[in-house]
């Protein structure tokens, strides 16, 4: 259509021109007339419908562009499992046992005795006496007295006065807008699959045989044994004295001597193992090992992103100035000149003789002799014989079966799907302007046969 409208103004100018190449710097020299039909190049033809046939031409070009695109690859992760294995031994415990013994002790028994024990004391007897003192003193007599003063002072007077003043504020204006925003969420896809594991499960076998055991039992044997011989204290009796320097009688115990005296006999009654051996039954019980198959679910989750728009508001704020006027209260002194009068005080003193008279105390001590009497505590001991029973342990062992547990790491693999983005060629077709008459073999001139051209791609 753009070619159309040049059609009036090039036949204009054609007219005016009497050169028959003056159109060959026309659209970058495809206006040559030697592309043109050979009908269009006839003195009587058709000028105009010639031009029209010979236009600008375009040719479709490939081009190849690289675009980016995600594509979903899997991965195999491996996972750490900690698998528990039940082991089966057996150890030996010791229990322990307790039997009773018999056995003879003596008891000794202490006793506490008094004797009395003469002796004499000096008690003090305190007395109290007073003496009489006499003495002048001078008492001081305190009067007060008051006096007047006059003073002048300076009384403020105050008053409050107002003033207009103007001032300026800025008023905000506040307005709410909104904008898109695009945002990339994730949509999450679960798919379960399955995989077949292998577990060893302990399966337990009961067997039973004979085993000796050692076993036996305890006899109360009876023994007479005969008394030790133990070194005793024995004191003779003692006697009463006269003392002469406490004027009194004074107990003199008498003197203490070892002997060597033997116990009685006693009858002790001791155990005595027997041993013996008896077949015992036992029942024993072992695991054993055995694999089962089974099929375990796992979850696989897979994102996609989803590219979402929102609005977000955001505010904006302008401000407009606005002037206002306020009274403000300022504050004014006036100082008042005024005499006042108080009373001052003072204090004077004077003194009088006075006589005055105090006794005052002192003690006095004096001694008594007297005679007191006091218990003297001593101590006697005597031996008691007696039997008592304790509990002797001994260990007795038995076998115990126990399961634990031995822990064993291995590694199960997963497929986990991964996204990962790679470029991929793309051919792409475009149009570009061309010379229609440059491919045709033409020779120059106007007997450029018509078939030539026809063979380009002209878009007009």
């Amino acid at each position: 259509m753009r070619h159309k409208m040049w059609i009036p103004v090039l036949a204009a100018i054609l007219a005016m021109a009497s050169a028959g190449e003056s159109e060959a710097g026309l659209f970058c020299g495809s206006g040559r007339f030697r592309c043109s039909p050979e009908r269009s190049c006839n003195p009587c033809g058709d000028y105009c419908k010639a031009r029209v046939n010979c236009g600008p031409s375009y040719k479709t070009v490939r081009e190849t562009i690289w675009c980016t695109e995600q594509y979903n690859e899997c991965k195999t992760v491996y996972d750490t499992c900690v698998e528990k294995t039940p082991v089966t031994c057996s150890r030996t415990v010791y229990d322990t046992c307790y039997r009773d013994e018999c056995y003879t002790v003596r008891k000794p028994c202490y006793k506490t005795c008094y004797r009395n024990v003469c002796y004499s004391v000096k008690v003090p007897h305190y007395k109290t006496c007073y003496r009489t003192c006499t003495q002048t003193i001078r008492k001081p007599v305190y009067k007060t007295c008051y006096r007047t003063c006059t003073y002048s002072v300076c009384r403020p007077v105050y008053n409050t006065c107002y003033r207009n003043v103007c001032y300026t504020v800025r008023k905000p204006c506040y307005k709410t807008c909104y904008r898109n925003v695009c945002y990339t969420t994730y949509k999450t896809h679960t798919e379960t699959r399955y995989r077949n594991t292998c577990h060893t499960v302990m399966r337990p076998v009961t067997t039973t045989k004979c085993v000796p055991v050692q076993c036996g039992e305890w006899k109360t044997v009876k023994e007479c044994v005969p008394g030790p011989c133990v070194e005793k204290c024995v004191q003779d009796p003692g006697s009463f004295c006269f003392d002469a320097d406490s004027c009194c009688h004074v107990f003199k115990p008498g003197k203490t001597r070892k002997v060597m005296v033997q116990d009685p006999p006693r009858t002790i009654c001791k155990k005595v193992w027997c041993p013996k051996t008896v077949n015992k039954t036992v029942t024993c019980t072992r695991m054993v090992p055995e694999v089962k198959h089974c099929k375990v679910p796992y979850t696989v989750c897979c994102r996609t992103p989803v590219t979402c728009t929102k609005q977000v508001p955001y505010t904006t704020c302008t401000y407009t100035c606005e002037t206002r006027t306020k009274q403000v209260p300022y504050t004014t002194c006036k100082m008042v000149r005024e005499c006042r009068t108080k009373q001052v005080p003072y204090t004077t003193c004077s003194y009088t003789c006075q006589t005055i008279c105090r006794k005052i105390p002192y003690k006095t001590c004096t001694y008594t002799c007297e005679t007191r009497t006091k218990q003297v505590p001593y101590t006697t001991c005597s031996y008691t014989c007696e039997t008592r029973t304790r509990k002797v342990p001994y260990c007795v062992p038995r076998t115990v079966c126990e399961t634990r547990y031995v822990c064993h790491t291995k590694r199960v693999p997963r497929q986990v799907t991964v996204t990962k983005t790679r470029c991929v060629p793309k051919v792409v077709c475009r149009k570009v302007p061309c010379d229609p008459c440059d491919p045709c073999d033409a020779a120059p001139g106007c007997a450029a046969p018509s078939t030539a051209c026809d063979a380009c791609d002209v878009v007009k």
